[in-house]
């Protein structure tokens, strides 16, 4: 078990190297004393997404699209070099004691870098735990070897095909920790119900992931979920009853569908957008911004030029953060929330969104 201290923001942090379980306290106070009041954000993310594929094999197939998965990588058209060694372990040195895991990913699966093994090796030798999403589309027995040795967690994208089946088959034979990735959206909520309910979870899963749809890259406007929408609360309310949670697990953008048919659920187990607040992404060209569906880069900083500490604490990433800290300011729910999406505001699930004022 690692333990950090964050003195600037008063809260101390645990995680478990062996497994996975993560721990932050509330503030603490002048005697001492944690307050149960929730940490807006780290003086350093707890979490970083490295994009260190900037192409897709599975993508040129086209068969994203044929599954009903729309990238918002943009992987069927967009190709760009991938994140160099050096950059990465350059990521991995500046946050060494700092944090305690990275998820690798990018506009590809993690495995077909030319430089995986050195990549996760290296990263699990500095007590960072590399966890990965894969579409299974070329896993080998060899790369999963390296994923058993190497990684927490493996996820693999929910595309509906035969290596989709077989990849979790594969990993879940070797005991890795392992979740599907399920993209909901228009086009998916109600077999997503479906799974859940009528117990179709392929078996020796650890937990279905449930991933937002947003409109970028490929994902389109018409299959964003809306809060009035009979089959979100339907949806969203199976997770009133501990049965279902027991096989769940949400991207902070569904927070506000948690918090708004949900009402059972603890809300203490679940956090809200952590962009600019617990994580941000690095693209494979090195650059940092709050989220990896800042496809734009509007918020983005140049990592060429700025060390992550830097981007961290940057003009940037603190106007991220303001969105965040000024949504709805008149909702009871608001702590839970803080108003969801900044980047994306048609897809938080609530029908009372108030109106942004960073």
């Amino acid at each position: 078990m690692k333990t950090v201290s964050d003195e600037k923001y008063r809260f101390a942090y645990s995680f478990d190297l062996d497994s996975g379980y993560y721990y932050r306290t509330g503030i603490i106070n002048d005697s001492g004393l944690d307050t149960g009041v929730d940490p807006f954000m780290a003086s350093y993310p707890h979490l970083l997404d490295i994009g260190i594929m900037g192409s897709c094999i599975h993508g040129k197939t086209g068969r994203c699209l044929e599954a009903g998965v729309q990238c918002y990588q943009d992987g069927l058209h967009r190709s760009e070099p991938d994140m160099a060694l050096s950059d990465f372990k350059r990521i991995i040195d500046e946050s060494r004691g700092r944090l305690f895991q990275v998820a690798l990913g990018g506009r590809g699966d993690p495995e077909m870098h030319r430089d995986f093994k050195a990549m996760i090796s290296y990263s699990r030798e500095n007590d960072i735990i590399p966890n990965l999403t894969t579409s299974g589309f070329g896993l080998t027995e060899e790369k999963a070897d390296l994923m058993k040795t190497y990684c927490g967690a493996v996820a693999v994208s929910w595309y509906r095909s035969p290596y989709t089946l077989k990849a979790i088959e594969m990993l879940t034979a070797k005991g890795i920790k392992t979740n599907i990735h399920y993209v909901l959206g228009q086009n998916s909520i109600d077999e997503a119900y479906e799974m859940v309910t009528s117990g179709k979870i392929p078996k020796g899963v650890n937990r279905m992931i449930f991933l937002l749809h947003k409109p970028v890259g490929l994902g389109q406007q018409a299959n964003v979920l809306r809060a009035n929408d009979p089959r979100v609360e339907a949806f969203f309310a199976l997770f009133n009853e501990d049965r279902f949670c027991d096989l769940a697990g949400f991207d902070s953008c569904c927070v506000p569908g948690l918090v708004n048919f949900a009402r059972d659920i603890h809300l203490d187990s679940i956090d809200t957008c952590e962009g600019a607040r617990y994580s941000a992404y690095i693209t494979p060209d090195m650059k940092m911004t709050p989220c990896s569906f800042d496809q734009d880069l509007k918020w983005q900083v140049d990592l060429r030029t700025h060390s992550i500490r830097q981007a961290w604490d940057s003009a940037a990433f603190n106007q991220f953060r303001s969105i965040l800290s000024t949504s709805c300011p008149t909702c009871k729910s608001r702590r839970s929330c803080l108003g969801g999406c900044p980047i994306k505001k048609e897809i938080v699930l609530c029908k009372d969104l108030q109106e942004v004022k960073p």
